[in-house]
């Protein structure tokens, strides 16, 4: 018979058997920390304009070819506790400014790097975690120190598109580098053409609309100010100019009754005018709201085939949507009432548009409502696979979402690692005043800066130590010097590293915003100092049975 051999003494004793206890520097600590480490590794080598892509299946198997961190980072399926923490972190990025979730993966990550090192060297992680803490505060202090003085106000945005523009390309940059400048200008439109003439007014980014349609190259995108539905006509006409419209979600068809009826019929005569008063009943109907000037008709229901033969007869367009999120859009479009009840609208219910056509992109056919003082507008993107196309999007939507974040504080900080740069010397500064121990944490805090212009030159190709050494050398002169790839500021710029600039205003520069920057150091850092207080990692038994099903790929707007 076999001996019985006794359980772990301590807490692990106490729980079923089946779950995961681990305690202590070696078992928690440093496993945590390697494990959002190699989540960075992930993300790392998509950092940046020459950032590479990712292959991602996810779980319906459905393909993403991007260097999207938010999406790659939504796609697969992270169990692991501490490196969630580093993900709930970039997904909160992800939901306050829209953009530079990479970055709160890569600081993050990064800290809990330099952590560790501290951590073998005897320092403990509360007083880790209390310099981290100092050295974020000392950060907020600096960074509106660094702001790029660009005269940029909520008022005057749409006085200064060239330089809304310039701070849209660099979000775009970051993904579709080559393309950033054709698109920077489309998104500053669409933007500014939902603001209206009052740029300081809530910004709503579910304002500005993507189509995306296959064939053709990405600079055939185009903007139309209003609706584009990827639909045909219900009727006969395809073309209406100075549109009055009116907007129903119920069917345009005969009413029948709830109960069912039985017609007894004993004549030629008696079939004949069976349904004359049905014909003349939706006739009324129809010719009231053509008396009142209506040439277009929006059902969020079926058209009956009686109903479009007068339609027709009247020279009304009509258009039917199949989603109620799109009739709610095209009325907010055109300033029109959705009516329940097929009925003649009042002046206020009826809605107004420039002009409202069929067209064909591609192989696409699309109803375009085009008017100039609309409260949407939409994309058009062109691409040769979904996969593009749907980068592009993912592209565009980080411009709308710095946009947002534009209207809300226009303060504009030098980009291409110049603003790292000079956090990573203050504070090396600062921390060298700090008595306690803390400063050596403070300085591991600053020399993390070092990392995103190091990841920017070596996605690029260029050795990284070299540009670090030159960046440092001229920002004793000039802080707004920042590292620049290619071509993106002046012509007259031949070198592919380091650009002097004068700090002041100029349409050849890199711009990041203040928000962006100042929202992913505080969640990186707080997710970091998170990571570092656990000290034991307890994981109860699962339960049996198959898990529930997830709709990840639930779309809100269906």
């Amino acid at each position: 018979m076999a001996m019985h051999v006794p359980r772990a003494p301590g807490f692990a004793s106490m729980m079923k058997e089946g779950a995961k206890y681990t305690h202590g520097l070696e078992e928690a600590v440093y496993r945590n920390i390697n494990a959002c480490k190699e989540l960075s590794e992930t993300t790392t080598s998509s950092f940046g304009p020459n950032g590479l892509n990712k292959m991602v299946i996810n779980h319906i198997e459905k393909l993403f070819v991007t260097n999207d961190a938010a999406s790659i980072l939504r796609e697969i399926d992270v169990v692991h506790p501490a490196a969630k923490i580093l993900m709930l972190a970039s997904d909160m990025q992800e939901k306050e400014i829209g953009d530079g979730t990479n970055y709160v993966i890569l600081f993050g990550a990064k800290l809990l790097e330099n952590a560790e090192s501290l951590l073998r060297m005897g320092l403990s992680p509360s007083e880790i975690t209390d310099g981290f803490n100092l050295a974020l505060k000392k950060t907020l202090e600096l960074l509106p120190t660094f702001e790029i003085k660009a005269n940029l106000t909520k008022e005057n945005l749409r006085d200064n598109e060239p330089i809304v523009s310039k701070v849209l390309q660099t979000a775009i940059g970051s993904k579709l580098f080559g393309y950033h400048e054709f698109l920077g200008e489309l998104v500053t439109k669409a933007c500014l053409t939902v603001t209206g003439s009052d740029s300081s007014a809530s910004f709503n980014v579910d304002n500005v609309r993507i189509c995306k349609i296959l064939g053709g190259g990405l600079f055939q995108s185009t903007m139309i100010p209003g609706m584009v539905l990827k639909r045909e006509v219900e009727s006969e006409i395809t073309r209406v100019n100075q549109a009055r419209i009116a907007v129903f979600s119920c069917p345009i068809d005969i009413q029948v009754t709830e109960t069912k009826g039985t017609v007894l019929l004993k004549s030629a005569d008696e079939l004949l005018a069976f349904s004359k008063d049905e014909e003349a009943s939706i006739e009324y109907q129809i010719k009231a709201l053509a008396d009142m000037g209506i040439n277009v008709i929006v059902s969020g229901g079926k058209v009956g085939e009686m109903a479009l033969h007068f339609l027709n007869k009247y020279k009304i367009m009509t258009v039917r949507l199949m989603s109620k999120f799109d009739l709610r859009r095209v009325a907010k479009t055109i300033d029109a009432v959705v009516l329940p009840k097929l009925r003649a609208p009042t002046h206020e219910e009826i809605g107004a548009c420039d002009s409202i056509y069929v067209d064909e992109i591609g192989e696409t056919h699309v109803i375009i409502f085009k008017h100039e003082k609309s409260h949407i507008s939409t994309i058009i993107l062109r691409g040769s696979t979904d996969q593009i196309l749907d980068d592009c999007e993912r592209a565009v939507d980080d411009a709308v979402n710095n946009f947002k974040a534009l209207t809300r504080d226009t303060m504009l900080l030098p980009g291409g690692g110049a603003t790292e740069i000079e956090l990573a010397s203050k504070l090396s500064e600062y921390a060298r005043t700090c008595p306690g121990i803390e400063q050596y944490a403070i300085q591991r805090f600053a020399e993390t800066f070092e990392f995103i212009p190091k990841i920017l030159a070596e996605n690029s190709g260029v050795k990284s130590t070299e540009i670090l050494a030159k960046l440092y050398v001229g920002h004793h002169d000039n802080p707004n010097l920042g590292f620049v790839i290619g071509q993106i500021q002046s012509e007259a710029t031949q070198s592919n590293d380091i650009t002097y600039d004068t700090g002041d205003v100029k349409l050849n520069e890199l711009y990041d915003l203040y928000l962006t920057k100042k929202w992913a150091i505080l969640f990186a850092t707080k997710a970091a100092c998170t990571v570092l207080s656990v000290d034991e990692i307890i994981c109860a038994k699962p339960a049996g049975g198959p898990k529930p099903k997830e709709n990840k790929g639930w779309d809100n707007d269906d």
